[in-house]
């Protein structure tokens, strides 16, 4: 093959599950996900912004997690949608490379973003004397910089190192979107060196950030088991474990998909990690966060009091 042509010829996606016996079923579930997870989402950030009470650490860095899962799930359910309602499952080199883009760096700045939330959880737990100090609104702002700023350099090093792969034969892609492991698997040489790239860089932004919660976690837990006050405990436990299940979700999908060999799985599992990643997980978090935090749940029946107010004036003579 020629490899002045792998930059010109569209790639085929074969969409989510080819083989399902109910594709209509599976599309109008996926959009109903996508619509929760916008609400959802979108809802968590209008009340973080309108709500005085939740202008602190805590919320500013969650509300920057909302933000990173309403455009991570936009970033693949939009086009997969189009290409199923369409028929045309064709998409360009450049815009395959985009959303490969788009994908890494929100899930990097996403697995950042976790571990800072984590640190801001052990200082406001272990180190409260010092909090505002340590999470002052200016070191809020350099956490987000530097995730973002962080995401987005790997993510460039990642989406054009296997983009300029050869290829040969078949440009399919067994995948709703244009993910990694699916342009590994099409391409005609040795991958091996890359490989051993991207697993160390899985090393670096998923295996440390990983050890760094749970050693947050365990520092944290050791100093709540230490509290005299029983609602201080109830409340340091109850934030921390929406935290550490929304890690868990996160943590468990990634470390399957780039921590193994691309051969060692079938394209059908890691659809479905991809799933429970970009499409799953995003749905989950504002609820999460929100059901079991009475503070979002005391912002979000403030602000509907507010509107229902409003409108109850404008009928008044």
């Amino acid at each position: 093959m020629d490899p002045k042509n792998k930059t010109t010829a569209d790639f085929i996606l074969l969409g989510l599950f080819p083989s399902c016996r109910y594709p209509n079923l599976l599309i109008f579930l996926i959009l109903f996900i996508y619509a929760l997870a916008s609400a959802g989402n979108s809802i968590l950030i209008l009340l973080i912004w309108l709500d005085p009470r939740l202008h602190t650490p805590m919320y500013f860095l969650l509300s920057q997690l909302s933000l990173i899962d309403l455009a991570y799930i936009s970033s693949t359910v939009p086009k997969a949608a189009t290409n199923y309602f369409t028929g045309r499952r064709n998409i360009s080199f450049f815009a395959c490379a985009t959303q490969m883009f788009s994908f890494l760096t929100l899930g990097l700045a996403e697995c950042i973003l976790l571990t800072l939330m984590a640190y801001d959880r052990y200082v406001a737990v272990c180190n409260p004397l010092r909090y505002t100090i340590l999470m002052s609104p200016k070191v809020c702002l350099k956490m987000a910089a530097s995730t973002w700023i962080g995401a987005v350099v790997a993510a460039l090093v990642h989406t054009i190192y296997p983009m300029n792969f050869p290829i040969c034969g078949s440009r399919k892609i067994n995948h709703y979107f244009c993910e990694m492991p699916a342009i590994l698997r099409m391409s005609c040489v040795d991958t091996s060196v890359y490989e051993t790239v991207k697993f160390v860089s899985t090393i670096i932004f998923l295996l440390a950030p990983f050890t760094l919660i749970l050693t947050s976690y365990t520092l944290i837990f050791l100093t709540v088991l230490r509290m005299n006050s029983p609602k201080g405990r109830n409340k340091a436990l109850a934030t921390c474990s929406s935290h550490l299940t929304v890690v868990s979700l996160y943590f468990g999908q990634a470390i399957f998909i780039y921590m193994t060999p691309t051969s060692s799985h079938t394209p059908d599992q890691d659809q479905v990690g991809a799933v429970l990643g970009t499409i799953v997980t995003p749905m989950l978090n504002p609820l999460i966060y929100s059901l079991r935090n009475k503070e979002v749940v005391g912002a979000l029946q403030r602000c509907s009091s507010r509107c229902c107010n409003r409108d109850s004036a404008s009928f008044l003579p």
